[in-house]
């Protein structure tokens, strides 16, 4: 071994020695996590941006103490810290060679609120939704409302200086904070606020005195360099915040503000709050151009508006392809427009509001766009459109293959009279460099993100520089801002001295030695950068490849397996808690472990031996799939398509072959291929179960699904006569395994109600067999996946005559349908599965579409229950049927009908049945499914299609849950 490489072994050691020193530290002391191991850090070595850098370790602290203690452990040992929340940067700065304190799980307290001056405090990992929840009661809210709402923290939006759809009328985060309580580098701690006139109201904080009378003094010094360096534009958060220090009262947790935790850790903030506008309009601008698009923001803006969007052609067509957004979509914009202006008019009188959407459509007018504004009036329908607009990020992310929108010029500013110029030019920078930009957000503002489309893995990088040293030279051409909203992190800090010049970056330093003289505080950010084109520092380095695996489902729709892992973007809006299904077993844990977006991590480290040979297999991989339930939130959900409970029967397929199946899981598999035996011993294996579930791994506490002797038969099958007969109204029941032997008064109630309306039922079974059809459902959560196959091909050979001919195939357990619909379409690749995919639906799609159609007449009464409670299976979410049960309900005259806002149950298949899930099955269902049941009166009817969910409410709240199908035969006149 040579000198230098027998140097750079013995730093590695002695580097590794240290670590394993602090690590044991850590263990010994903080009462929170403490995660040194492989696959952890690989979690946390990456954020929303193109960078991958493995931290020296990861802490979870319990409290502000535990998280202070952890920082001066880290520092006394000479290890950089990096403070983390949601860990949604997109410029690389939340990873970093450091000890990552993540503050997201405990430190999320309210921890003071006065409503009459509208100020609260809050810990760092408050999450700015969770935040304006608990303010919307009070009328008040805090208005930097960023896109990543669900999952940004206040004291990452306070680290990135965030600013939001609706800064024109509110300002940046440094407009809102009103002080910060901070533990400096030496662990000194100061309330850091408004600075008074007269200092010598300091005398009793010394430290804090002279800390004041540096920072400031280094401002005063420079005034001339910040007057004539300073962009002259709101949307401007490059650098540290020097010039705040400047006018009269100003406000020493400005300069943290932006700071991205170069400078202190922050312990509490201080907020400002304004009031909520009462009434907002919109009007949606459409434009043939998207030139005409950004000269249009310089006239709009004088009309006083709250917010001005820009959304374009591409992030249109983008979300038109999500079946989540596009009704949504197609409700507010008319044909193939270029782009689209989100214009939001907001305050507390309506008619206000809705002059100054009759000013816009008579500007639009004048700018030769008549009738080129939608008005969309309706609170709800806005809601969703802006939800449309706060995705748009994640949306063009969802493009499939290595070409990727990368954020490196994504939020530069210009003044708005430059916007359309700027832009104009900057797309022919593009196609300079073979590329092409997707632009939306902050016309209003002129700060437009904008993502050429590169393959980081191949030719990406040296076009990413080149495009941004041209994309500079216009910037500064136009006297705008580098860096308009996301921060410096790795991907500009390198961009601050061509911008601000030496003399500023010199006083940056010296800011930055004063509070942070070891340089220990997130370093690499803002002062001493890398470069932003540093291969070795990227997410897909030099040399990156993925092991070779032979699949055993298709996933050619991505590119390969590695690609459908590869989707996600590390946007973290798997992390929401108030709404949807994703991602139920966060929910309960808020590890990232547990979260969609740390199984993706995971699974892509291990494809790509980042975790070690034959890391597919692996403790650490099964660790992290262990508690994702196949909700199938995330397909519709995460708005990159990361389809976790595909990947998931993928990883169990690769993990039974090496490690073999248990008897559990071969009982719970193969239950279609018995049931019909055990159905006709019920009473004998009711008991025997209930006797032997301990010893084969289920719950003490769950009580079993019951075998029933009034199960579904074959000699129920009645005959149609030829006089029923019609091609026009004829339906196949496909009734699944559950429904035949454990739910059957479904089967006979949905038979009933299809009869009554008219429709041949046809009940199709395989060739020669008793045994009913099956869709492979339990093979496949077991990883079983040829022997779902067969099934699968079995029932398609069994209802393709009738698929042939355009008979709807009706199902009503929603995993076993919707399985049709889904998986069928990677177990058989080919245009048989597609037509049966196509045809397959449940029991209340069938009814809403023949309503909608006009073929559906029934008529029906009113039931003994005035309120009915509806809890929708977590498939039925993900494929977008619960409108369909919605609209079926209403069919029944008196019954209010409401949803219940939930995640998962909990049961998720035979999840909660087992001892080791037990207890996470049932923290979900507390999360709010079972409190809403037990606020309600015990008159109230309970709707549950699954039947799964309906075993949790059983077992729950002892209270009877009913299917759709026995909902209707009920009401039947």
């Amino acid at each position: 071994m040579n000198a230098p490489a027998r140097s750079a072994h013995i730093n590695a050691h002695t580097q590794s020695a240290a670590h394993s020193a602090l690590e044991r530290r850590l263990r010994q002391q903080l009462r929170g996590a403490v995660m040194f191991d492989r696959a952890s850090r690989g979690r946390y070595a990456t954020d929303a941006s193109i960078y991958q850098i493995e931290p020296v370790g990861v802490v979870v602290p319990v409290d502000e103490a535990d998280a202070l203690l952890a920082l001066q452990i880290a520092i006394d040992s000479g290890v950089p810290v990096l403070p983390r929340g949601g860990g949604t940067s997109q410029c690389g700065q939340t990873v970093g060679e450091a000890l990552i304190i993540d503050v997201s799980k405990h430190l999320n307290g309210l921890m003071g609120f006065d409503r009459d001056a509208r100020t609260v405090t809050v810990q760092p990992g408050m999450v700015l939704d969770h935040l304006n929840a608990y303010l919307k009661p009070h009328g008040l809210w805090f208005p930097v409302d960023v896109s990543t709402s669900a999952q940004a923290t206040i004291g990452g939006m306070a680290g990135n200086n965030s600013c939001g759809s609706r800064s024109l009328a509110y300002g940046n985060m440094v407009h809102n904070v009103l002080g910060i309580d901070a533990v400096l580098a030496d662990g000194t701690q100061h309330a850091f606020g408004v600075i008074p006139s007269n200092w010598a109201t300091l005398d009793g904080l010394p430290d804090y005195q002279a800390l004041v009378t540096r920072l400031v003094g280094i401002a005063q010094r420079e005034a001339a360099e910040i007057e004539l360096r300073y962009p002259k534009l709101l949307r401007r958060v490059g650098g540290y915040n020097l010039d705040m220090l400047l006018p009269a009262g100003a406000n020493l947790a400005h300069l943290l503000v932006g700071s991205e935790g170069t400078l202190a850790f922050s312990r509490r903030l201080e907020l400002k709050l304004s009031t909520l506008p009462r009434h907002k309009v919109l009007g949606v601008c459409h434009f043939p151009t998207f030139y005409q698009s950004m000269v249009a923001p310089q006239h709009i803006v004088k009309l006083k508006p709250a917010a001005v969007e820009l959304v374009d052609r591409t992030m249109i067509d983008l979300a038109r392809s999500n079946p989540a957004f596009r009704p949504i979509v197609d409700q507010c914009v008319r044909g193939e427009p270029a782009a689209i202006l989100l214009v939001e008019f907001a305050g507390e009188d309506l008619d206000t509001q809705r002059r100054g959407l009759k000013q816009l459509v008579d500007l639009m007018g004048e700018l030769g766009f008549p009738e080129g504004v939608v008005e969309v009036v309706e609170p709800a329908l806005q809601r969703d459109f802006w939800e449309v607009r706060k995705a748009g990020l994640n949306i063009m992310m969802s493009m499939k293959g290595d070409g990727k929108p990368v954020s490196f010029i994504e939020d530069c500013a210009v003044p708005l009279e430059h916007l359309a110029e700027y832009t104009d030019q900057l797309t022919q920078v593009f196609a300079k460099y073979h590329t092409e930009g997707t632009w939306y957000a902050h016309a209003s503002v002129g700060c437009l993100h904008v993502r050429p489309i590169l393959d980081m893995r191949r030719e990406g990088a040296s076009q990413m520089r080149a495009i941004a040293e041209e994309a500079a030279v216009l910037v500064q051409k136009y006297k705008g801002s580098y860096s308009g909203e996301h921060g410096d992190g790795l991907v500009r800090s390198e961009w601050i001295e061509p911008f601000f010049g030496q003399q500023l970056v010199a006083a940056f330093t010296e800011i930055k030695d004063v509070l942070d003289p070891k340089g220990l505080l997130n370093p690499g950010k803002i002062i001493r950068p890398t470069r932003q084109d540093d291969r070795s520092l990227f997410r897909y380095k030099p040399g990156y490849q993925v092991q070779p695996l032979t699949t055993v489902l298709d996933w050619r729709e991505w590119g390969g397996f590695d690609k459908a892992v590869e989707m996600c973007n590390n946007n973290g809006h798997c992390r929401k808690f108030d709404a949807g299904t994703m991602c139920p077993s966060y929910r309960v844990t808020r590890d990232e472990q547990h979260l969609t977006r740390g199984r993706a991590n995971t699974l892509r480290l291990a494809l790509s031996g980042q975790l070690g040979p034959d890391a597919l297999t692996s403790s650490a991989v099964t660790e992290a799939m262990d508690l994702c339930v196949s909700c199938k939130g995330c397909r519709r959900e995460c708005p990159t398509g990361i389809d976790m409970a595909k990947m998931k029967i993928e990883y169990l397929h690769h993990h039974h072959r090496h490690h073999g199946i248990s008897l559990k899981e071969r009982l719970i598999a193969y239950l279609p291929h018995y049931a019909h035996w055990a159905a006709q011993a019920a009473p004998l294996l009711n008991v025997v179960q209930e006797w032997v579930k301990p010893l084969l791994g289920f719950a003490a506490l769950r009580s079993m699904p019951q075998w029933r002797t009034d199960f579904w038969r074959a000699s129920e099958r009645p005959t149609a006569t030829a006089a029923t007969v019609t091609a026009a109204r004829e339906v196949v029941l496909f009734v699944d395994t559950f429904s035949t032997y454990f739910d059957p008064e479904n089967v006979r109630a949905a038979h009933l109600v299809l009869t009554a309306a008219g429709y041949t039922v046809h009940l199709p079974v395989a060739d020669g067999e008793q045994r009913p059809l099956c869709c492979g459902r339990t093979f496949l959560a077991g990883g079983l996946v040829e022997q779902a196959r067969a099934e699968a091909q079995r029932l398609l050979a069994a209802v393709q005559p009738f698929v042939a001919r355009g008979v709807p195939i009706v199902g009503l357990e929603p995993s076993c349908l919707l399985t049709l619909r889904d998986e069928f379409l990677s177990l058989l690749p080919g245009a048989d599965a597609k037509a049966l995919a196509a045809q397959a639906v449940l029991f209340e799609e069938f009814i809403a579409q023949e309503l909608t159609a006009g073929r559906w007449h029934l008529l029906l009464k009113a039931l003994p229950q005035s309120k009915a409670l509806v809890h929708g299976h977590c498939h039925q979410k993900a494929f977008a049927a619960m409108p369909a049960v919605a609209q079926v309900l209403a069919l029944i005259p008196n019954l209010n009908v409401e949803f219940i806002e939930s995640s998962c149950c909990g049961m998720a298949g035979s999840f909660g049945y087992e001892d080791s899930h037990y207890a996470v099955s049932m923290q979900m269902a507390e999360l709010s499914l079972l409190p809403k049941l037990r606020e309600s009166s015990p008159s109230t009817l309970i709707v549950a299609d699954g039947t799964s969910c309906r075993h949790q409410i059983r077992d729950g709240v002892a209270r009877e849950a009913q299917h759709v199908a026995r909902v209707l035969a009920a009401a039947l006149a």
